[in-house]
């Protein structure tokens, strides 16, 4: 066997504090003995090169495309998912596992790259994706905000994301998955903080996010911060947490900070999940602490008033409930989550007694643009509106009934 001289190198990454090392074989590859023993603790042996946190037009260069993108494509998830998944058990995870490894493993160039979710936050999530070939790291890196390396190894619990594009489409019938079609799918195991992407599931953007949020929520929550699936919206000096069913989104989606649901909420203030648009180090920054929390409902009925003024309590139990037009969506959360609606609850009623955060609700039922939703919003918060208040006891016994039914023991404070 020839050795391979290792000289240290002055030239570093610029998202890693550790020096990197030149390989004299390979006068053109920067690798890291640090690197490779940290992807062979996750099973991922590097036979020839690890490229490591690459730019985009590096990643070009290397082959990586844009693929189109995908929709729809099968969710595993094992460990707490309420919902929007199917489950995958410990014995099919740690197959699929092994074969992800090992197929990494017998790639010569392996790509690595590290994000966060949550930007600047203290409660932010670090991620390591490992992947055999580099457009995957191109999807990844364009909705993850950046970290360094030393984070992402000084970090007590980071996620791991292995991306699989080149591995033989029947994996998931090997494993007792069944045919997953030929695009691939996403697997996830909760507990162990990882998540798989086979074949094309990394161009199912909203699928791999939607998943990072049901891996991160446990993290985030354990460091005090709120995961809600809600979005920001920046009139002047306010920030507005808004929460609403899918389609008043579309309608408003010019004008928030992303139409991407997902920001962590702290003492700090709040920051939206993943990236925006082709921000990054320079993109929005930490928000402030939110003006305002509003809940929109949509209810034909005409019982909920066009704008109302909601008590933490009042705002708690709208948040759990998450009416929208005849049905019940507990925490505004469609996709799959692993944390409790009710235990998620009651932090935000805490937050918002903390911080003395004003809530409202508002029904958005008649309103046929984005803009009017907006200047609505805008005038709650600016105007002296009345309490909540809804006409007829109709309305009040459905959201008892759903929630009791689901939740047996509700605070004190939540109410209608």
């Amino acid at each position: 066997m020839i050795a391979i001289s290792l000289a240290r190198s002055a030239v570093s990454s610029p998202n890693s504090s550790k020096p990197f090392f030149r390989l004299s074989r390979h006068s053109r590859s920067w690798s890291s003995y640090g690197l490779n023993s940290a992807l062979a603790a996750k099973g991922v042996l590097v036979q020839d090169q690890a490229f490591l946190n690459l730019k985009p037009t590096e990643l070009l260069q290397k082959g990586a495309t844009l693929a189109e993108s995908l929709s729809g494509l099968p969710i595993h998830v094992r460990g707490h998912a309420l919902r929007g998944s199917s489950e995958i058990s410990k014995p099919q995870f740690t197959k699929l596992l092994k074969q992800v490894t090992s197929h990494i493993s017998s790639i010569s160039n392996i790509y690595v790259h590290d994000g966060a979710i949550g930007s600047r936050s203290k409660c932010n999530v670090k991620i390591r994706m490992i992947s055999d070939g580099p457009s995957t790291i191109l999807a990844f890196s364009n909705i993850v905000w950046e970290t360094t390396t030393r984070a992402i190894s000084h970090d007590s619990c980071p996620l791991t994301v292995y991306a699989a594009e080149s591995i033989s489409p029947g994996v998931g019938n090997t494993i007792g998955l069944g045919a997953g079609g030929d695009n691939g799918f996403i697997a996830a195991d909760i507990e162990r903080s990882m998540l798989i992407l086979c074949g094309k599931a990394f161009s199912d953007t909203n699928g791999t996010k939607e998943t990072l949020v049901a891996l991160s929520e446990p993290v985030i929550f354990a460091r005090g911060g709120l995961p809600l699936p809600a979005r920001l919206l920046v009139s002047g000096d306010s920030v507005v947490l808004l929460f609403a069913p899918e389609d008043v989104i579309q309608n408003c989606a010019a004008f928030l900070v992303s139409k991407d649901a997902g920001v962590v909420l702290s003492s700090e203030g709040v920051v939206p999940f993943f990236r925006i648009g082709n921000t990054n180090t320079n993109g929005p920054r930490l928000f402030k602490s939110p003006s305002a929390i509003v809940l929109v409902t949509s209810d034909d009925s005409r019982t909920i008033p066009p704008a109302s003024k909601l008590c933490p309590g009042q705002a708690a139990y709208h948040f759990l409930a998450g009416y929208q037009n005849g049905k019940f969506v507990p925490a505004f959360h469609k996709g799959p989550s692993s944390i409790d609606p009710l235990e998620l609850a009651k932090a935000l009623l805490c937050m918002l007694k903390e911080q003395q955060i004003p809530s409202f609700l508002v029904n958005a039922k008649g309103i046929e643009s984005g803009k009017d939703l907006v200047t609505l919003v805008e005038s709650a918060l600016s105007m002296n509106i009345p309490p909540f208040q809804a006409e007829g006891g109709e309305l009040k016994r459905r959201y008892k009934s759903f929630v009791s039914e689901k939740y047996q023991q509700l605070p004190e404070d939540f109410s209608f």
